[in-house]
Formats: structure tokens, C-alpha cells, sequence
């Protein structure tokens, strides 16, 4: 049997981001761990109803191409967080920052369940070397 507790640690957010406001700070907050990455890595960065960070958790470690998404693995941190909004991020250890179409396809299959939830995806940014592509700005979501 177990027992889950939810521990709220009180902080002013989460190193150098307080309050999310453009992609731009999602790619400076990750950039230099995802440029030390041989492989995909993909987070899932929690925030409140005033977009300020909450915290963010790693979903998944893969491959050179590939890193496999489940909503379960996504949305389990959100829940326990309380987080009214999500933003997705990803690298793509190639270098090139345009999403694949499995990105395309993971990103319209999570916020079909963020939608059924009641949490709202603002973006998925996609980083490469020296730049990023997000989803919001490109009008991919």
C-alpha cells in the first residue's frame, strides 16, 4: 500500500524564471542542458494561472532521434502540481530545431487530453543549436 503526499516548497520561482512570458526564456532556461544532451530530452515545465513557474519535470530521456511521450507521464507532475497551464520542450540533438512530424503529432495528442483536463498547453519549444522554433509562435498549436 501507499501513501502520497504532495509537498509545496514555497520559493520565488524556479532559478533564474519567475513568470513565463515568451518562448525566448523557455530556450535561455534550457539551452545549455540541452547543448551538453547526445540525445532527445523532453520536459514538461508546470505553471500556475499567472504563468509563474511552479517547477518542471523531465517525461523522458531517449534516443538520438526520439524520446517517447505518454500523456500519463506528462500530465501526472501537472496534476499533483496544480498546474493550470504547461509548457512543452524538447531538443533535437541534430541541431535542427523544426519539428518532425511525430513532434507535430505528440503535440495535437497532448493538448487533446490537456484540453479534456482543463489545462492549457501554451507552447511546445523545440531547441537546436542557437535557436529554438516554438509551436505558439508559429501557429502550430
Amino acid at each position: 500500500m501507499y501513501e502520497l503526499k504532495v509537498v509545496r516548497e514555497r520559493r520565488q520561482g524556479y532559478g533564474a524564471i519567475r513568470k513565463v512570458t515568451d518562448a525566448r526564456q523557455v530556450y535561455d532556461a534550457f539551452r545549455e542542458e540541452f547543448d551538453q544532451l547526445d540525445r532527445e530530452m523532453f520536459v514538461v515545465i508546470l505553471l500556475d494561472g499567472k504563468n509563474q513557474l511552479l517547477g518542471f519535470n523531465v517525461v523522458s530521456i531517449g534516443c538520438l532521434t526520439a524520446a517517447l511521450v505518454h500523456p500519463r507521464e506528462v500530465f501526472k507532475p501537472a496534476i499533483l502540481a496544480n498546474a493550470a497551464s504547461l509548457i512543452l520542450a524538447h531538443n533535437h540533438p541534430s541541431g535542427d530545431p523544426e519539428p518532425s512530424a511525430e513532434d507535430r503529432a505528440i503535440t495535437d495528442r497532448l493538448k487533446h487530453a490537456a484540453d479534456l483536463m482543463g489545462i492549457k498547453i501554451l507552447d511546445h519549444v523545440v531547441i537546436g543549436d542557437g535557436r529554438f522554433i516554438s509551436f505558439a509562435d508559429q501557429q502550430l498549436l
